[in-house]
C-alpha cells in the first residue's frame, strides 16, 4: 500500500466532535466524515478507502488525554426548590377513627324501656320447647362417670394442707385497734378474759382483778366492740354491762352471736344477752349449795351429747369442781352434771416424782376439750400438773360433797408438772393427742396424751405465762401471753427453741393476761393486759397460710418418744 501523504494533526477540540460512519454498499468500503470537515476539507475518495480505514483505526485506538467533564446536578436544586422529602413522597392520607364510626349507640345495661322487639324475643324464648326427656336421658347416661370422677377427686391427696387465700398477703404484724373503757381503767381494773363472737366481728372483754385487791366487793364490767361497725370508737364500747362482782372469765356462745357466759369472783355463773340493752342478764346460778365456793376461772359452752342442738355451760374453779349447767325457762342455771378432783384420786404416773396425796381438793385453773373426742378434756391445776380427764367416767368423787347431783372423779392420767401452778392448757385442733400447757415457771410444755413427759419444753418468759393458745388454722403455730408484756408467736416449722415473733403489747411491761385467735377472721388475734387495754393484732400471712407439709411435721412431733 502506497504511503499516504502526511496530513496536519487535527484540532483536538474539533477532532473530539468528529464522527465516522460507514456508508458503503456490499463489496465497497467507504467512510465519510459526518461532522465538520478537517481543515484541508475534502471527503475520502473511494480509491483511498483502504488507507482511510487504516488511519481511522489508528485514530480510534490511539492514546490521548481528554479533559474532565463537569455535569451540574439538578436533583438537589429541584428537590430544594419544590421542598420535597423522600419520606413523604405521597399525597395526603385520609384517616378515620374506627372506634367512633357509629352514628348511634345503645347501652344494654340501662334499657329500662322495654322495646317491642325485646318482648317478642322474650316470648320466643318462653315458647321454646324443652326436651325434658332428653335431658333426663343425658343425666342418667353420665351419672356413673360423674360419680366415679367425684370419688376419685375425693380420695386424692394432691391438695392436702393447702387452703385458698382470697386476701392480699400481709408481710407485717400490726396493731389494728387499741380498745379500752376509761371508767374501768380509772378504777385500775384489768382485762381478765376476752372472747370473739360467732361471726368473728365482735370482741368482748371482762374487767376484774387478778392481782392484789378487794375482789369480792369491787364493781366490774363486760364490754363489747363491733369491729365492722363504721365509726368505731376505741374508747367507747358498743355495750357496757355493769357487774357487782369481779368478772374473772367469759365466753361467747359458739353459734348464738349475742350470748355470753361469764364466771364471777363470787363463784356464780351467769349468761348475758347483748341484744337486750336494758337488762342483758338472762340466766344465773345464784348462790346455792351447787355454786362454786371459789372464784370461777374459766367458762365454756359444751354441746349436750343427748340433745345435739342444745348447749350447756361448763365452769371450773379452784374449789376443785368442774360443773355443767343447763338453762331453765325461769332464768336459772341448774346443775346437770359435776366432777370433783381430790388428791387421792389423781392417777400416779411412774415418772412423777411427787405424786399428790390426801383427800384435799385439787384447785382447777384451766380446761380444754379435745376437738376429736367430746368426752376427753385436759385440765391444769394449782399443783403444777396437767391431767387427762373424761366425762364418761362412773367413779364417784371423794369425799362425797353436798350437791344436788352426784359428782364424779374424771382424772385418768397425770403429766409431768411445771415448776408452779398451770394457768392455761390448749388442745391441738389438728391432732388428737397433742396439747400445750403454760404456767408460773415461764415454760410452755408440748405434751402427748400418750406419755407423761413433755415432748418439748420451752422457756418463753422469765416471769409467768398466763395464757397459751393453738392457732385454729396453722398446725405448727401457737401464741403465748407473758408476764413481761409480750405476745409471742411460735412456729414449730421455723424453730423448736425460740419464738418467730415477739410483739410488745405494753410499754411498761405490764402482764398480758389473755389471748384468743379469731376463728372466722383468721388474721386477727386479740390480747388483753393489766392496763385495761385490748389490742387487736393483724397477723402476717406467714401465720395464716398453712404450708404443704405442716401436718407431716406435726405428726413427727407427736410421734417423738421421751425418756
Amino acid at each position: 500500500m502506497a504511503a499516504a501523504s502526511p496530513r496536519p494533526a487535527p484540532n483536538p477540540r474539533r477532532a473530539r466532535r468528529a464522527v465516522w460512519r460507514y456508508s458503503g454498499a456490499p463489496g465497497q468500503l467507504l467512510w465519510e466524515r459526518a461532522g465538520p470537515a478537517w481543515e484541508d476539507g475534502g471527503a475520502l475518495k473511494p480509491a483511498a478507502a483502504g488507507a482511510a480505514l487504516g488511519r481511522a483505526t489508528a485514530l480510534m485506538f490511539a492514546d490521548g488525554a481528554a479533559g474532565g467533564a463537569d455535569v451540574e446536578s439538578l436533583w438537589r436544586r429541584d428537590q430544594g426548590g419544590r421542598g420535597e422529602a423522600k419520606s413523604c413522597q405521597t399525597g395526603e392520607i385520609s384517616t378515620a377513627e374506627a372506634a367512633v364510626q357509629s352514628h348511634s349507640s345503645r347501652d344494654a345495661g340501662i334499657q329500662t324501656d322495654q322495646s317491642q322487639e325485646a318482648v317478642q324475643d322474650l316470648n320466643l324464648c318462653h315458647r321454646a320447647p324443652v326436651d325434658y326427656a332428653g335431658l333426663l336421658s343425658f343425666l342418667q347416661r353420665v351419672e356413673e362417670d360423674v360419680i366415679k370422677e367425684l370419688n376419685k377427686n375425693w380420695r386424692s391427696h394432691a391438695f392436702d394442707g393447702f387452703e385458698v387465700n382470697w386476701t392480699d398477703q400481709n408481710e407485717t404484724v400490726s396493731c389494728l385497734h387499741s380498745l379500752s373503757y376509761p371508767e374501768a381503767q380509772d378504777q385500775k381494773l384489768q382485762v381478765t378474759s376476752i372472747s370473739w363472737n360467732a361471726t368473728g366481728s365482735v370482741v368482748a372483754c371482762s374487767y376484774g382483778r387478778l392481782d392484789d385487791g378487794d375482789w369480792s366487793t369491787e364493781k366490774s364490767y363486760v364490754c363489747t366492740w363491733n369491729l365492722d361497725r363504721r365509726g368505731l370508737n376505741p374508747q367507747h364500747p358498743d355495750l357496757v354491762v355493769d357487774v357487782p362482782s369481779s368478772v374473772m372469765c367469759l365466753a361467747f356462745h359458739p353459734s348464738e352471736p349475742s350470748l355470753i357466759a361469764g364466771g364471777l369472783f363470787s363463784g356464780e355463773v351467769v349468761v348475758w344477752d347483748t341484744s337486750r340493752i336494758e337488762d342483758p342478764l338472762i340466766w344465773r346460778t345464784g348462790m346455792t349449795d351447787d355454786t362454786h365456793t371459789d372464784p370461777v376461772y374459766q367458762v365454756e359452752w359444751m354441746q349436750d351429747l343427748k340433745h345435739s342442738h342444745h348447749f350447756q355451760v361448763l365452769s371450773i374453779s379452784t374449789d376443785g369442781k368442774v360443773l355443767v349447767w343447763q338453762t331453765e325457762r325461769d332464768g336459772r342455771l341448774t346443775l346437770a352434771e359435776g366432777f370433783a378432783l381430790v388428791a387421792q384420786q389423781v392417777p400416779r404416773s411412774a415418772n412423777l416424782k411427787k405424786p399428790m396425796r390426801g383427800e384435799t381438793a385439787v384447785g382447777v385453773t384451766s380446761l380444754s376439750f379435745s376437738r376429736f373426742d367430746p368426752t376427753v378434756f385436759v385440765i391444769g391445776v394449782e399443783g403444777g400438773y396437767s391431767l387427762k380427764c373424761s366425762t364418761a367416767v362412773e367413779t364417784a368423787a371423794l369425799p362425797r360433797m353436798g350437791s344436788s347431783v352426784p359428782l364424779k372423779a374424771p382424772a385418768q392420767f397425770a403429766f409431768s408438772p411445771h415448776g408452779g401452778p398451770v394457768y392455761c392448757v390448749s388442745c391441738s385442733p389438728f391432732h388428737r393427742n397433742l396439747f400445750l400447757s403454760s404456767g408460773t415457771d415461764g415454760h410452755v410444755h408440748l405434751h402427748s396424751m400418750l406419755q407423761a413427759q413433755p415432748l418439748v419444753s420451752l422457756q418463753l418468759s422469765k416471769k409467768y405465762l398466763f395464757s397459751v393458745s393453738w392457732s385454729p388454722i396453722r398446725p405448727l403455730v401457737f401464741a403465748a401471753a407473758s408476764g413481761e408484756g409480750e405476745v409471742q408467736l411460735f412456729d414449730f416449722g421455723k424453730s423448736s427453741q425460740k419464738p418467730a415473733v415477739s410483739i410488745k403489747q405494753t410499754s411498761d411491761q405490764s402482764p398480758v393476761y389473755c389471748i384468743e385467735f379469731n376463728i372466722k377472721q383468721t388474721q386477727l388475734l386479740a390480747a388483753g393486759d393489766a392496763t385495761g387495754t385490748v389490742k387487736i393484732w393483724q397477723l402476717s400471712s406467714e401465720f395464716t397460710e398453712q404450708g404443704p407439709r405442716e401436718m407431716n411435721q406435726l405428726e413427727q412431733l407427736a410421734n417423738e418418744v421421751t425418756d
